[in-house]
């Protein structure tokens, strides 16, 4: 079976207030379709490459081996168990007596959008793509001490594992990488591209609920059911995901109800919003936090002292009440209050006089004149940075905030560039396990220029929480690498806001997931 991609919405370029969209179809095609308002049209959707749009398209893409089990609250509605795991593209799974090999036996009915059978075969060539691409696959595969990936039938691959660790049945239940569609893809693979990462850049091969059938840059996306999907259907078979760069647009847009999902509001217009009956807003502690980030490897952020500075001369009551309108709760840790093992290590308060002698004890009496980098990408950047260009400046920091478009700023901040010296970013974890966050944001081989640590004691504390075995020394060393990092000194932990997201009235089913992105899956007609 060939999948043949076809435009599904007519006519020129949509105004932002467009009364409809065109192209639909029929009334119950149209009642069966979900609009959302979004910053900007995908990028792309190879989860090997972070751009714009990819994670949230991604997570509706493609899907894990295994899931968490989704429970019912009292009050009726639904979440993840992020304690436990249960099969999902496997049907089952064994596991040495030493932790070392993982054998999980496949479905034999998971079928791509293509009507492609999974096999052994495309989770191989999964990580041989990834390893090849040495981006984020590859990133966990080295968190979750994945020596090799061997066939072992058809149905049944077998992972050995350089050591046992908390962390790989939680990448198991991730999106990434990608289990592709290995026979789809190969047919778009070049001499120079064997792993056919151009065509997978912009289309998708996946197993997963949905898959894309057409992208228009700057304008909008379409993505429909995999007709193929072996689990419950959607309710939703059509996605019409729309680019509308302002939030007042999004805004207004949610409002009317000609989308029914508007995201990255502004706290300020959340509030707003809370009060119209028309729109509903699902609010959820989440693991996000609002942090500016400072490379050590880049002077004068390479002298420990002025990087602390910096978080004394953070007027951070300003920033909560200014920025975050007192909503949420101060960053007190690399690590969220929900992920297992938290402690309160982040004490730096607001003290211009101690930021003033730390920097004149680096060599900087006068001050200094740094460059504040932001982007687009999270609501609250801008904000941030006027606030800390404010508060910076009572210590004799002058820091001139600059806006970076987000492509910029996501390939400077690659793992292979780290050219980012001194920058605004959102910290939010796929996996509820501190040993990964912890790998994620201050390990010196970090998926990403979040931290770009160089303390190779950091890094010996997260190596060994990754494979402690013992629950005592386990959440003692993740105590410990935590308190590390904070005395480090290489981000100001500002703010946890929690995740607040915008619905049209009568749409319902919403499950928050750890990567903090809408699983479309799940949404329903209804408030329910």
């Amino acid at each position: 079976m060939s999948l043949t991609r076809r435009s599904l919405v007519a006519g020129a370029t949509l105004g932002p207030l467009a009364p409809a969209i065109v192209g639909l179809g029929d009334a119950q095609a149209q009642a069966r379709s979900l609009v959302l308002a979004m910053t900007t049209t995908p990028r792309g959707f190879d989860t090997d490459v972070w751009v714009p749009g990819q994670i949230e398209s991604a997570v509706n893409i493609y899907e894990g081996l295994l899931r968490h089990p989704l429970v019912r609250r009292a009050d009726g509605t639904r979440e993840l168990d992020l304690t436990r795991f249960e099969p999902h593209f496997a049907e089952s799974w064994t596991v040495s007596s030493d932790g070392l090999e993982y054998v999980f036996k496949l479905r034999r009915d998971v079928r791509s959008p293509y009507g492609n059978t999974l096999s052994a075969d495309d989770v191989i060539w999964t990580y041989q793509k990834s390893d090849r691409q040495r981006r984020t696959g590859l990133f966990m595969r080295n968190v979750s001490q994945i020596r090799s990936v061997e066939k072992v039938a058809d149905d049944q691959v077998k992972f050995v594992l350089n050591t046992p660790n908390r962390i790989f049945l939680n990448v198991m239940a991730l999106h990434i990488p990608a289990i592709f569609d290995s026979t789809e893809a190969r047919r778009h693979a070049t001499e120079d591209d064997p792993f056919a990462t151009r065509w997978l850049g912009m289309n998708s091969a996946g197993f997963g609920p949905y898959h894309v059938q057409e992208v228009r840059q700057g304008q909008q996306a379409v993505f429909v059911a995999n007709p193929n999907y072996v689990f419950e259907a959607p309710h939703f078979t059509r996605i019409i995901w729309r680019e509308v760069p302002s939030p007042a647009t999004r805004v207004a847009l949610v409002r009317s109800g000609q989308v029914q999902y508007a995201e990255q509001i502004p706290l300020q217009q959340i509030v707003e919003l809370q009060r119209d009956r028309n729109v509903n807003i699902e609010t959820v502690p989440g693991t996000a936090s609002a942090t500016v980030r400072m490379n050590p490897r880049i002077p004068p952020f390479d002298d420990i002292r002025v990087r602390r500075a910096i978080c004394h001369a953070t007027d951070y009551q300003a920033i909560s009440t200014a920025v975050f309108l007192n909503q949420g709760s101060r960053s007190r840790s690399v690590l969220a209050p929900k992920i297992p093992g938290y402690a309160e290590t982040y004490t730096y308060e607001t003290d211009y006089d101690r930021a003033r002698a730390l920097l004149a004890e680096a060599g900087h009496p006068n001050g200094l004149d740094l460059t504040l980098e932001y982007s687009t990408n999270w609501w609250w950047e801008e904000g941030v940075a006027l606030q800390m260009q404010a508060s910076l400046a009572r210590a004799g920091i002058r820091a001139t905030p600059r806006r970076v478009p987000p492509t910029e700023m996501t390939s400077r901040r690659a793992v292979n560039v780290w050219s980012l010296p001194f920058f605004t970013h959102w910290a939010a974890s796929f996996v509820a396990d501190p040993s990964y966050n912890l790998f994620l944001s201050t390990h010196s081989r970090g998926g990403s220029n979040v931290n770009a640590n160089n303390d190779p004691e950091i890094d010996r504390l997260i190596e060994a929480s990754i494979s402690e075995r013992d629950e005592a020394r386990w959440l003692d060393l993740v105590r410990q690498a935590q308190q590390r990092q904070a005395d480090y000194a290489t981000m100001v932990e500002l703010f946890l806001p929690g995740t607040m997201e915008v619905f049209r009235r009568g749409v319902g089913g919403y499950v928050w997931h750890p990567h903090n992105r809408v699983a479309w899956k799940y949404l329903t007609a209804g408030d329910a």
